[in-house]
């Protein structure tokens, strides 16, 4: 299934209780769970005013519809072609 990196402005996020965050996931799991399993969320990095997502789905519309059943903004969605870290540079 590809993977996709997903942009998103929330003013302060980074400056939610724990209890906001877990408001969130959980409504966010609860549309995942009408959608189905073509749309998988990994993990996501809380920053300041941003949230970067990282989902595994069988198309970018999924990505989409994810965001508008469960009012969460989307700045950008982009298709992950592949990863590199540390051990790509090793022969």
């Amino acid at each position: 299934m590809p993977k996709y990196l997903i942009e998103r402005t929330i003013p302060s996020i980074g400056a939610v209780s724990a209890g906001d965050l877990q408001a969130i996931s959980q409504k966010s799991c609860d549309v995942l769970r009408d959608l189905g399993p073509e749309v998988q969320w990994v993990h996501s990095y809380v920053t300041g005013d941003k949230i970067y997502c990282v989902y595994n789905a069988a198309s970018e519309q999924l990505i989409r519809d994810h965001a508008r059943l469960g009012g969460f903004p989307i700045d950008s969605v982009a298709r992950v072609v592949t990863t590199i870290d540390p051990t790509t540079a090793d022969v």
